[in-house]
């Protein structure tokens, strides 16, 4: 059965409301650091990463304790914003939209879920993977029946672990919870 650690990126430069890809800032770079340390006994196994710029920051000290590449899955990146909105109006959307769940969902927003989920569900081989927030409740909301858009706060660098057995996922193990806020 497939282990899955998913990572959530360090801290980044920039807020949601600031940047649209921000990379670490000098904090994020030592989280990432630090999270390498303590992921690296379990390997080399396979990596993945979002193609945002802070999760494949947050992948580089594994990657290069593991001598491994990190394909770039786009199915685990942050949750699109919906079009034609500057960063401070995408920061108040989101805001709103994590009070929710899943069933008052766009249509594309639905669909991204699915993509996230089936993405997981389709791994065969134990992974670490560097991804984001709302992409992480995701996976945890998948595992647990749940759709309310937030099941917890994963900290940065915070690992959550979970299993997949025929392509459903089962939660083991929360990542360590932090306060964070949407500027």
């Amino acid at each position: 059965m497939p282990r899955l650690y998913i990572v959530r990126h360090g801290r980044a430069a920039a807020t949601f409301a600031e940047h649209a890809d921000p990379g670490l800032d000098p904090v994020g770079q030592s989280q990432a650091e630090a999270v390498a340390a303590h992921l690296a006994p379990l390997g080399p196994i396979a990596l993945l990463s979002s193609p945002l710029k802070r999760a494949r920051e947050t992948s580089e000290p594994l990657a290069k304790r593991w001598q491994r590449p990190v394909p770039i899955e786009p199915a685990v990146a942050e949750i699109p914003s919906p079009a034609n909105m500057n960063l401070a109006e995408r920061a108040t959307w989101l805001r709103g939209f994590m009070e929710g769940s899943w069933r008052n969902a766009s249509r594309e927003l639905a669909q991204w879920r699915e993509d996230a989920i089936a993405t997981l569900g389709a791994i065969r081989e134990d992974t670490v993977i560097f991804s984001h927030f709302i992409a992480i409740n995701v996976a945890a909301g998948a595992a647990e029946n749940d759709d309310r858009v937030i099941l917890f706060r994963p900290d940065n660098c915070s690992v959550t672990i979970l299993d997949v057995d025929n392509g459903r996922l089962t939660l083991v193990e929360r990542g360590r919870e932090a306060e964070t806020k949407v500027n």
